[in-house]
């Protein structure tokens, strides 16, 4: 995810990292090599009576605005799910460490032990998401007489799910939470459960291809085909507007495509990791855990992962 400080809006102009400009400056540049050739050769194509208006130009452009815009808002209501999906889930982390905290009869050490559980859960589920190897994050977070259980497991997000129901299911054997205590602490874990769900059907469903094909295929064609079109009236001026244009329809394009898998690591995506140690500073500052870990911070190029 991009952060970036105020500023000014003449500056902003030219900002460079985090914009989609950095992924399509190549396809620019072929459109601009397009615009050059319609430029070259108008005078000797026009001979054969060959000659583009502007006119079904205009009616394929608004119609690839309005699919564009839809197109748009379909990656950008998965980015705001996919947030949302993890804002929820780090509300429900502090209800469960609330509850825990608030049992009589249970011992610091299962306090912590259910701490780690919670942290584990929450960096798995990144790994899972980012396709990375979790292990050096579960060694580190889990308690040692869980890790055999979850370290080696194929799916170890959903494993740290069950042994976190596991130790609830001890402390329930051991007198310490009544059944009362017990099924409102169970039904946070079901929330996670439907958060983990959640997050694989974003990450398993994407957008239908046959849908970004059509679109895809009809924006490089219109942009290819334009500056055949604006040579007649323009002239020289031709590679500056269509470039101009084509610089619109192509980075809502690729904003979309950008957007439609928002757990990556492009500049536009979800910084899970900055989520995940945000989470975990909250839990262990309410079991007065100190030093907490540092923040994540964005990088020189205003990226924050």
């Amino acid at each position: 995810m991009i952060v970036r400080p105020h500023q000014h809006w003449f500056l902003r102009l030219f900002d460079w990292h985090g914009s989609v400009l950095v992924s399509i400056v190549f396809r620019l540049s072929l459109n601009l090599l397009m615009s050059v050739i319609a430029v070259i050769g108008y005078p000797w194509y026009s001979t054969f009576g060959i000659h583009l208006t502007t006119a079904p130009f205009s009616l394929i452009g608004v119609s690839i605005a309005i699919f564009l815009g839809f197109r748009n808002n379909a990656s950008y209501a998965r980015f705001i799910e996919a947030r949302t999906l993890w804002g929820n889930m780090h509300i429900t982390q502090r209800s469960l460490l609330r509850q825990i905290k608030g049992i009589r009869g249970i011992r610091a050490e299962q306090v912590q032990e259910f701490i780690g559980l919670q942290l584990a859960f929450s960096w798995a589920l990144k790994h899972r998401l980012r396709q990375t190897d979790a292990q050096a994050d579960l060694r580190r977070l889990l308690p040692e007489k869980w890790q055999r259980a979850v370290v080696d497991n194929p799916m170890p997000t959903s494993q740290t799910l069950l042994c976190m129901g596991e130790w609830l299911a001890q402390r329930r054997d051991e007198g310490v939470v009544s059944d009362i205590v017990w099924q409102s602490i169970d039904e946070n874990l079901n929330h996670l459960s439907a958060y983990l769900g959640g997050c694989d059907r974003l990450a398993g469903t994407p957008i239908p291809f046959a849908y970004s094909l059509i679109l895809h295929r009809t924006v490089y064609l219109f942009c290819t085909l334009l500056p055949f079109a604006l040579v007649a009236d323009l002239h020289l001026m031709t590679p500056l507007v269509s470039v101009f244009i084509s610089y619109t329809f192509l980075s809502l394009e690729s904003l979309a495509e950008e957007l439609e898998d928002p757990f990556g690591t492009a500049p536009n995506h979800l910084p899970l990791d900055a989520l995940c140690v945000n989470i975990e500073r909250n839990l262990k500052a309410m079991n007065d855990e100190f030093p907490l870990p540092e923040p994540r911070q964005p990088d020189k190029y205003f990226n924050l992962t």
